[in-house]
Protein backbone atom coordinates (compact mmCIF):
# COMPACT_ATOMS: atom_id res chain seq x y z
CA UNK A 1 0.00 0.00 0.00
CA UNK A 2 3.12 2.61 0.99
CA UNK A 3 4.59 1.62 -2.27
CA UNK A 4 1.26 2.43 -4.42
CA UNK A 5 1.69 6.18 -2.55
CA UNK A 6 5.24 6.66 -3.14
CA UNK A 7 4.30 5.73 -6.99
CA UNK A 8 1.30 7.90 -7.27
CA UNK A 9 3.66 10.93 -6.13
CA UNK A 10 6.58 10.57 -8.68
CA UNK A 11 3.77 9.94 -11.01
CA UNK A 12 4.81 7.48 -13.81
CA UNK A 13 4.23 8.16 -17.38
CA UNK A 14 3.88 4.55 -18.93
CA UNK A 15 4.26 6.28 -22.48
CA UNK A 16 7.32 8.11 -21.86
CA UNK A 17 9.95 5.93 -23.87
CA UNK A 18 12.98 5.00 -20.94
CA UNK A 19 16.50 5.40 -21.60
CA UNK A 20 16.34 1.50 -22.45
CA UNK A 21 15.06 2.78 -26.00
CA UNK A 22 16.46 6.41 -25.92
CA UNK A 23 20.53 5.49 -25.56
CA UNK A 24 20.81 1.87 -26.40
CA UNK A 25 24.44 0.89 -27.13
CA UNK A 26 24.31 -2.69 -26.40
CA UNK A 27 26.43 -2.71 -23.90
CA UNK A 28 24.93 -0.39 -20.72
CA UNK A 29 21.70 0.70 -22.31
CA UNK A 30 20.08 -2.56 -22.71
CA UNK A 31 16.16 -3.32 -22.25
CA UNK A 32 15.28 -6.61 -20.49
CA UNK A 33 12.49 -8.22 -18.90
CA UNK A 34 11.08 -6.54 -15.26
CA UNK A 35 11.89 -9.87 -13.43
CA UNK A 36 15.74 -10.29 -14.68
CA UNK A 37 15.98 -6.59 -13.61
CA UNK A 38 14.48 -7.56 -10.34
CA UNK A 39 16.70 -10.11 -9.81
CA UNK A 40 19.54 -8.35 -11.03
CA UNK A 41 18.58 -4.91 -8.49
CA UNK A 42 17.83 -7.81 -5.89
CA UNK A 43 21.50 -9.45 -5.87
CA UNK A 44 23.02 -5.77 -6.32
CA UNK A 45 21.60 -4.84 -3.28
CA UNK A 46 21.56 -7.34 -1.23
CA UNK A 47 25.81 -7.97 -0.41
CA UNK A 48 26.43 -8.93 2.87
CA UNK A 49 24.41 -6.17 4.34
CA UNK A 50 21.11 -8.06 5.02
CA UNK A 51 23.40 -11.22 6.50
CA UNK A 52 26.15 -10.30 7.83
CA UNK A 53 24.59 -6.76 8.81
CA UNK A 54 21.22 -8.25 10.65
CA UNK A 55 23.05 -10.71 12.20
CA UNK A 56 25.55 -8.47 14.44
CA UNK A 57 22.46 -6.31 14.53
CA UNK A 58 20.48 -9.05 16.61
CA UNK A 59 22.77 -8.77 19.15
CA UNK A 60 20.99 -5.47 20.25
CA UNK A 61 17.74 -7.82 20.46
CA UNK A 62 14.42 -7.08 19.27
CA UNK A 63 15.00 -3.38 18.60
CA UNK A 64 16.89 -4.88 15.18
CA UNK A 65 13.26 -6.32 14.38
CA UNK A 66 11.57 -2.84 14.81
CA UNK A 67 14.04 -0.92 12.42
CA UNK A 68 14.47 -3.19 9.63
CA UNK A 69 10.36 -3.18 9.12
CA UNK A 70 9.80 0.11 9.74
CA UNK A 71 13.57 1.22 8.21
CA UNK A 72 12.78 -0.90 4.94
CA UNK A 73 8.87 0.43 3.90
CA UNK A 74 9.43 3.81 5.28
CA UNK A 75 13.08 4.69 4.62
CA UNK A 76 14.62 1.84 2.06
CA UNK A 77 12.31 1.62 -0.44
CA UNK A 78 11.58 4.84 -0.33
CA UNK A 79 14.79 5.78 -0.87
CA UNK A 80 15.51 3.35 -3.18
CA UNK A 81 12.36 4.11 -5.67
CA UNK A 82 12.53 7.75 -5.61
CA UNK A 83 16.56 7.34 -6.86
CA UNK A 84 16.31 4.75 -9.72
CA UNK A 85 13.03 6.24 -11.18
CA UNK A 86 14.39 9.71 -10.95
CA UNK A 87 17.48 8.12 -12.81
CA UNK A 88 14.85 6.37 -15.64
CA UNK A 89 13.59 10.23 -16.02
CA UNK A 90 17.15 11.58 -16.62
CA UNK A 91 18.07 9.39 -19.10
CA UNK A 92 20.06 6.62 -16.76
CA UNK A 93 22.72 9.25 -15.31
CA UNK A 94 24.43 7.85 -12.56
CA UNK A 95 24.02 9.09 -8.47
CA UNK A 96 26.38 11.89 -8.30
CA UNK A 97 24.74 13.75 -11.86
CA UNK A 98 21.73 13.58 -10.07
CA UNK A 99 22.89 14.77 -7.12
CA UNK A 100 24.70 17.98 -8.74
CA UNK A 101 21.36 18.62 -10.67
CA UNK A 102 19.02 19.61 -7.60
CA UNK A 103 22.26 20.48 -5.35
CA UNK A 104 24.17 22.28 -7.07
CA UNK A 105 27.56 21.84 -8.80
CA UNK A 106 30.12 22.47 -5.52
CA UNK A 107 27.78 19.27 -4.21
CA UNK A 108 28.25 16.90 -7.39
CA UNK A 109 31.64 17.63 -7.60
CA UNK A 110 32.21 16.36 -3.53
CA UNK A 111 29.84 13.40 -4.28
CA UNK A 112 31.37 12.53 -7.36
CA UNK A 113 34.49 11.61 -5.81
CA UNK A 114 32.86 10.41 -2.37
CA UNK A 115 30.73 8.28 -4.24
CA UNK A 116 33.55 6.47 -6.58
CA UNK A 117 35.49 6.06 -3.28
CA UNK A 118 32.93 4.20 -1.69
CA UNK A 119 32.50 1.82 -5.14
CA UNK A 120 36.22 0.99 -5.22
CA UNK A 121 35.79 0.66 -1.10
CA UNK A 122 32.46 -1.94 -1.78
CA UNK A 123 33.95 -4.02 -4.38
CA UNK A 124 37.08 -4.66 -2.04
CA UNK A 125 35.05 -5.14 1.03
CA UNK A 126 32.81 -7.77 -1.47
CA UNK A 127 36.06 -9.15 -2.72
CA UNK A 128 37.04 -10.33 0.28
CA UNK A 129 34.04 -11.37 2.37
CA UNK A 130 33.23 -13.97 0.36
CA UNK A 131 37.36 -15.16 -0.25
CA UNK A 132 37.32 -15.45 3.00
CA UNK A 133 34.25 -17.57 2.77
CA UNK A 134 35.52 -19.82 -0.11
CA UNK A 135 38.99 -20.01 2.04
CA UNK A 136 37.19 -21.36 4.79
CA UNK A 137 35.53 -24.03 2.80
CA UNK A 138 37.61 -25.25 0.13
CA UNK A 139 41.22 -27.44 0.78
CA UNK A 140 44.17 -25.36 2.37
CA UNK A 141 46.14 -24.43 -0.71
CA UNK A 142 42.96 -22.98 -2.10
CA UNK A 143 43.38 -20.00 0.06
CA UNK A 144 42.52 -16.17 0.98
CA UNK A 145 44.89 -14.95 -1.83
CA UNK A 146 43.62 -17.74 -4.56
CA UNK A 147 40.35 -16.96 -4.07
CA UNK A 148 40.68 -13.41 -3.96
CA UNK A 149 42.26 -13.59 -7.23
CA UNK A 150 39.20 -15.78 -9.10
CA UNK A 151 36.68 -13.33 -7.64
CA UNK A 152 38.97 -10.07 -8.85
CA UNK A 153 39.32 -11.84 -12.80
CA UNK A 154 35.34 -12.14 -12.59
CA UNK A 155 34.99 -8.38 -11.85
CA UNK A 156 36.89 -7.41 -14.49
CA UNK A 157 34.39 -9.62 -17.10
CA UNK A 158 31.20 -8.09 -15.63
CA UNK A 159 32.72 -4.46 -15.49
CA UNK A 160 33.53 -4.33 -18.68
CA UNK A 161 31.41 -6.70 -21.05
CA UNK A 162 27.79 -5.84 -21.69
CA UNK A 163 25.26 -6.10 -18.85
CA UNK A 164 23.12 -8.83 -20.86
CA UNK A 165 25.88 -10.74 -21.39
CA UNK A 166 27.16 -12.09 -17.66
CA UNK A 167 24.97 -9.99 -14.95
CA UNK A 168 22.02 -10.70 -16.97
CA UNK A 169 22.44 -14.90 -17.61
CA UNK A 170 24.04 -15.88 -14.09
CA UNK A 171 22.01 -13.79 -11.87
CA UNK A 172 18.45 -15.79 -11.77
CA UNK A 173 20.42 -18.70 -10.64
CA UNK A 174 22.18 -16.91 -8.07
CA UNK A 175 18.71 -15.48 -6.94
CA UNK A 176 17.13 -18.82 -6.59
CA UNK A 177 20.30 -19.84 -4.34
CA UNK A 178 19.70 -16.53 -1.84
CA UNK A 179 15.91 -17.34 -1.73
CA UNK A 180 16.64 -20.71 -1.44
CA UNK A 181 18.78 -20.19 1.87
CA UNK A 182 16.76 -17.45 3.33
CA UNK A 183 13.26 -19.54 2.72
CA UNK A 184 15.30 -22.89 4.12
CA UNK A 185 16.51 -21.06 7.43
CA UNK A 186 13.18 -19.41 7.57
CA UNK A 187 11.37 -22.77 7.65
CA UNK A 188 13.45 -24.28 9.79
CA UNK A 189 12.71 -22.01 12.37
CA UNK A 190 9.26 -22.82 12.23
CA UNK A 191 10.12 -26.86 11.81
CA UNK A 192 12.30 -26.75 14.58
CA UNK A 193 10.28 -24.46 16.51
CA UNK A 194 13.10 -22.34 17.20
CA UNK A 195 12.26 -19.40 20.43
CA UNK A 196 12.42 -16.10 18.28
CA UNK A 197 12.15 -12.65 21.17
CA UNK A 198 9.10 -11.21 20.58
CA UNK A 199 9.02 -6.91 19.44
CA UNK A 200 6.73 -5.88 22.55
CA UNK A 201 7.78 -2.79 24.41
CA UNK A 202 9.30 -4.38 27.30
CA UNK A 203 12.06 -6.35 24.72
CA UNK A 204 13.13 -3.00 22.80
CA UNK A 205 15.53 -1.71 24.75
CA UNK A 206 19.58 -2.51 24.10
CA UNK A 207 20.48 -6.47 24.81
CA UNK A 208 24.06 -5.54 23.71
CA UNK A 209 26.25 -6.66 26.51
CA UNK A 210 27.97 -3.57 26.43
CA UNK A 211 25.45 -0.64 25.77
CA UNK A 212 27.41 2.38 26.78
CA UNK A 213 30.04 1.55 24.23
CA UNK A 214 27.19 0.56 21.75
CA UNK A 215 23.93 2.37 22.22
CA UNK A 216 21.26 1.49 20.27
CA UNK A 217 21.46 5.22 18.56
CA UNK A 218 23.03 5.21 16.21
CA UNK A 219 24.96 1.71 16.25
CA UNK A 220 22.21 -0.62 15.32
CA UNK A 221 21.55 1.80 12.60
CA UNK A 222 24.40 1.73 11.40
CA UNK A 223 25.00 -1.75 11.50
CA UNK A 224 21.83 -2.88 9.74
CA UNK A 225 21.75 -0.81 6.55
CA UNK A 226 21.33 -2.41 3.51
CA UNK A 227 18.27 -4.65 5.12
CA UNK A 228 16.59 -1.50 6.38
CA UNK A 229 17.83 1.79 4.28
CA UNK A 230 21.12 1.91 2.36
CA UNK A 231 22.96 4.46 -0.17
CA UNK A 232 24.87 1.64 -1.62
CA UNK A 233 21.14 1.00 -3.53
CA UNK A 234 21.05 4.42 -4.69
CA UNK A 235 24.31 3.64 -7.31
CA UNK A 236 23.00 0.52 -8.25
CA UNK A 237 20.06 1.93 -9.76
CA UNK A 238 21.30 3.81 -12.61
CA UNK A 239 22.47 0.12 -14.13
CA UNK A 240 18.73 -0.87 -14.02
CA UNK A 241 17.17 2.27 -15.17
CA UNK A 242 19.18 1.51 -18.33
CA UNK A 243 17.66 -1.44 -18.85
CA UNK A 244 14.16 -0.78 -17.65
CA UNK A 245 11.25 -1.17 -20.42
CA UNK A 246 8.80 1.05 -18.41
CA UNK A 247 8.16 3.02 -15.83
CA UNK A 248 5.43 1.18 -14.60
CA UNK A 249 7.86 -1.64 -13.74
CA UNK A 250 9.46 0.88 -11.14
CA UNK A 251 7.50 0.11 -8.40
CA UNK A 252 8.24 -3.86 -8.52
CA UNK A 253 11.52 -3.70 -9.36
CA UNK A 254 13.08 -0.46 -7.10
CA UNK A 255 10.70 -1.02 -4.14
CA UNK A 256 9.93 -4.39 -4.26
CA UNK A 257 13.08 -5.17 -4.32
CA UNK A 258 14.16 -3.63 -1.22
CA UNK A 259 11.36 -4.96 0.43
CA UNK A 260 12.95 -8.66 -0.21
CA UNK A 261 16.21 -7.57 1.22
CA UNK A 262 14.55 -6.65 4.03
CA UNK A 263 12.85 -10.02 4.63
CA UNK A 264 16.14 -11.60 4.27
CA UNK A 265 17.34 -9.66 6.79
CA UNK A 266 14.45 -10.31 9.19
CA UNK A 267 14.70 -14.01 8.84
CA UNK A 268 18.55 -13.77 9.63
CA UNK A 269 18.27 -11.72 12.56
CA UNK A 270 15.36 -14.18 14.06
CA UNK A 271 17.92 -17.37 13.24
CA UNK A 272 20.69 -15.62 15.03
CA UNK A 273 18.78 -14.64 18.05
CA UNK A 274 16.93 -18.14 17.91
CA UNK A 275 19.34 -20.45 17.39
CA UNK A 276 21.68 -19.92 19.96
CA UNK A 277 18.83 -19.91 22.63
CA UNK A 278 18.51 -15.80 23.36
CA UNK A 279 20.51 -12.89 22.24
CA UNK A 280 23.05 -13.33 25.14
CA UNK A 281 23.75 -16.80 23.22
CA UNK A 282 24.78 -15.29 20.18
CA UNK A 283 27.01 -12.74 21.49
CA UNK A 284 28.68 -15.59 23.47
CA UNK A 285 29.04 -17.62 20.06
CA UNK A 286 30.06 -14.11 18.74
CA UNK A 287 32.67 -13.43 21.23
CA UNK A 288 34.23 -16.78 20.80
CA UNK A 289 34.91 -16.42 17.31
CA UNK A 290 36.17 -13.36 16.71
CA UNK A 291 32.99 -11.42 15.57
CA UNK A 292 32.70 -13.54 12.52
CA UNK A 293 29.41 -13.45 11.48
CA UNK A 294 30.64 -15.75 8.19
CA UNK A 295 30.89 -18.47 11.26
CA UNK A 296 27.07 -18.03 12.23
CA UNK A 297 25.95 -18.41 8.96
CA UNK A 298 27.93 -21.58 8.43
CA UNK A 299 26.65 -22.91 11.89
CA UNK A 300 22.82 -22.21 11.15
CA UNK A 301 22.63 -23.49 7.76
CA UNK A 302 24.90 -27.02 8.35
CA UNK A 303 22.60 -27.41 11.51
CA UNK A 304 19.34 -26.69 10.14
CA UNK A 305 19.57 -27.38 5.95
CA UNK A 306 22.08 -30.17 6.04
CA UNK A 307 24.40 -30.92 3.45
CA UNK A 308 22.60 -30.60 0.35
CA UNK A 309 20.76 -27.48 1.48
CA UNK A 310 23.92 -25.92 3.86
CA UNK A 311 25.96 -25.92 -0.03
CA UNK A 312 23.21 -23.96 -1.53
CA UNK A 313 22.66 -21.44 1.09
CA UNK A 314 26.63 -21.28 1.35
CA UNK A 315 26.28 -20.39 -2.71
CA UNK A 316 24.03 -17.77 -1.94
CA UNK A 317 25.61 -15.94 1.36
CA UNK A 318 28.94 -16.17 -1.46
CA UNK A 319 26.93 -15.20 -4.18
CA UNK A 320 25.12 -11.68 -2.71
CA UNK A 321 28.20 -10.06 -2.12
CA UNK A 322 29.99 -11.05 -5.32
CA UNK A 323 27.09 -9.77 -7.27
CA UNK A 324 27.01 -6.75 -5.18
CA UNK A 325 31.18 -6.39 -5.91
CA UNK A 326 30.82 -6.54 -9.85
CA UNK A 327 28.36 -4.30 -10.02
CA UNK A 328 30.46 -1.89 -7.65
CA UNK A 329 32.75 -1.42 -10.17
CA UNK A 330 30.76 -1.34 -12.69
CA UNK A 331 28.78 1.90 -11.28
CA UNK A 332 32.35 3.10 -10.86
CA UNK A 333 33.22 3.13 -14.39
CA UNK A 334 29.55 4.74 -14.97
CA UNK A 335 30.05 6.99 -12.88
CA UNK A 336 33.84 8.27 -14.44
CA UNK A 337 32.61 7.35 -17.52
CA UNK A 338 29.54 10.22 -16.95
CA UNK A 339 31.70 12.87 -15.61
CA UNK A 340 34.24 12.81 -18.32
CA UNK A 341 31.61 12.28 -20.81
CA UNK A 342 33.27 9.50 -22.14
CA UNK A 343 31.62 7.00 -24.32
CA UNK A 344 31.63 3.12 -22.86
CA UNK A 345 30.61 1.70 -26.27
CA UNK A 346 34.11 0.39 -27.19
CA UNK A 347 36.05 -2.15 -25.10
CA UNK A 348 39.03 -0.39 -25.11
CA UNK A 349 37.13 2.78 -23.42
CA UNK A 350 35.67 0.84 -20.87
CA UNK A 351 39.24 -0.58 -19.89
CA UNK A 352 41.10 2.89 -19.46
CA UNK A 353 38.01 3.66 -17.31
CA UNK A 354 38.21 0.69 -15.23
CA UNK A 355 41.43 -0.02 -15.07
CA UNK A 356 42.29 2.65 -11.55
CA UNK A 357 39.62 1.36 -10.27
CA UNK A 358 41.15 -2.43 -10.04
CA UNK A 359 44.38 -1.21 -9.34
CA UNK A 360 43.15 1.05 -6.00
CA UNK A 361 41.08 -2.34 -5.08
CA UNK A 362 44.16 -4.28 -4.92
CA UNK A 363 45.92 -1.48 -3.06
CA UNK A 364 42.89 -1.60 -0.32
CA UNK A 365 42.85 -5.40 -0.33
CA UNK A 366 46.30 -4.86 1.86
CA UNK A 367 44.66 -2.87 4.68
CA UNK A 368 42.80 -4.56 7.86
CA UNK A 369 38.93 -5.84 6.48
CA UNK A 370 37.29 -4.88 10.04
CA UNK A 371 38.88 -1.06 9.45
CA UNK A 372 37.64 -1.30 5.59
CA UNK A 373 33.80 -2.37 7.12
CA UNK A 374 33.54 0.35 9.79
CA UNK A 375 34.02 3.20 7.77
CA UNK A 376 32.21 1.58 4.67
CA UNK A 377 29.42 1.41 6.62
CA UNK A 378 28.68 4.93 8.31
CA UNK A 379 29.76 6.25 4.44
CA UNK A 380 27.28 4.03 3.11
CA UNK A 381 24.71 5.68 5.39
CA UNK A 382 26.37 9.13 4.84
CA UNK A 383 25.65 8.26 1.20
CA UNK A 384 21.49 7.66 2.56
CA UNK A 385 21.42 11.31 3.80
CA UNK A 386 22.54 12.79 0.70
CA UNK A 387 20.53 11.07 -1.83
CA UNK A 388 17.37 11.54 0.65
CA UNK A 389 18.03 15.20 0.64
CA UNK A 390 18.57 15.91 -2.89
CA UNK A 391 15.04 13.79 -3.27
CA UNK A 392 13.69 16.01 -0.95
CA UNK A 393 14.42 18.76 -2.82
CA UNK A 394 13.39 16.96 -5.95
CA UNK A 395 10.01 16.68 -4.68
CA UNK A 396 9.50 20.34 -2.91
CA UNK A 397 10.53 21.52 -6.75
CA UNK A 398 7.71 19.52 -8.39
CA UNK A 399 5.37 20.99 -5.57
CA UNK A 400 4.72 17.28 -4.37
CA UNK A 401 4.71 15.53 -0.72
CA UNK A 402 8.09 16.19 0.21
CA UNK A 403 7.51 15.38 3.83
CA UNK A 404 7.75 11.45 2.60
CA UNK A 405 11.44 11.84 2.20
CA UNK A 406 11.98 14.54 4.54
CA UNK A 407 10.97 12.91 7.47
CA UNK A 408 13.52 9.93 7.02
CA UNK A 409 16.27 12.42 5.63
CA UNK A 410 15.90 14.07 9.70
CA UNK A 411 16.32 10.79 11.12
CA UNK A 412 19.09 9.50 9.27
CA UNK A 413 21.18 12.99 9.45
CA UNK A 414 20.77 12.56 13.49
CA UNK A 415 21.97 8.66 12.74
CA UNK A 416 25.28 9.74 11.06
CA UNK A 417 25.61 12.73 12.74
CA UNK A 418 25.90 11.16 16.12
CA UNK A 419 27.75 8.10 14.93
CA UNK A 420 30.71 10.08 14.04
CA UNK A 421 30.94 11.15 18.13
CA UNK A 422 30.65 8.18 19.98
CA UNK A 423 31.69 5.62 17.54
CA UNK A 424 34.61 3.90 18.91
CA UNK A 425 36.71 4.16 15.37
CA UNK A 426 35.24 7.82 15.55
CA UNK A 427 35.82 10.48 18.17
CA UNK A 428 34.52 7.78 20.97
CA UNK A 429 32.72 10.25 22.98
CA UNK A 430 29.55 10.10 25.63
CA UNK A 431 26.44 9.84 24.33
CA UNK A 432 25.77 12.62 26.90
CA UNK A 433 27.78 14.85 23.86
CA UNK A 434 26.79 12.86 20.80
CA UNK A 435 23.30 13.67 21.29
CA UNK A 436 23.21 16.64 21.35
CA UNK A 437 25.62 17.63 19.05
CA UNK A 438 23.54 15.20 16.19
CA UNK A 439 20.30 16.81 17.18
CA UNK A 440 21.81 20.20 16.94
CA UNK A 441 22.72 18.81 13.05
CA UNK A 442 19.73 17.69 12.29
CA UNK A 443 17.30 20.70 13.40
CA UNK A 444 20.17 22.84 11.62
CA UNK A 445 19.58 21.11 8.08
CA UNK A 446 16.12 20.96 8.66
CA UNK A 447 15.87 24.83 9.12
CA UNK A 448 18.00 25.55 6.21
CA UNK A 449 16.30 23.27 3.92
CA UNK A 450 12.81 24.74 5.07
CA UNK A 451 14.79 28.59 4.60
CA UNK A 452 15.51 26.95 1.14
CA UNK A 453 12.28 25.83 0.60
CA UNK A 454 10.50 29.52 1.97
CA UNK A 455 12.80 31.77 -0.22
CA UNK A 456 11.24 29.20 -3.55
CA UNK A 457 7.67 29.43 -3.01
CA UNK A 458 7.26 32.87 -1.07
Amino acid sequence: MYGKLVERIFAIQPDRPTPAYENADGVDFVPMSWWRIFLIQFLNIAGLGPIFGAIMGAVYGPAAFFWIVLGSIFGGAVHDYFSGMLSVRNKGVSLPELIGKYMGLGFKQFMRLFTLLLMVLVGTVFMAGPAKLLANLTPQHLDFTFWCVIIFIYYILATLLPVDKIIGKIYPFFGFALLFMAVGVGGAMIWNGAPIPEVVPSSLYNMNPNPETFPILPMLFISIACGAISGFHATQSPIVARCMKNEREGRRIYYGAMIAEAIVALIWAAAAMSFFGSVGGLHEFLKANGNNAAVVVDKIVHSWLGAFGGLLAIIGVIAAPITSGDTAFRSARLIVADFINYSQKKLSHRLIVAAPLFIAALVLLQVNFDVIWRYFAWSNQSLAVATLWTITVYLALEKKCYWITLLPALFMTMVISTYVVVAPEMLNLSTSIGYPVGAVCTVTTGVIFLRWHGKQFK
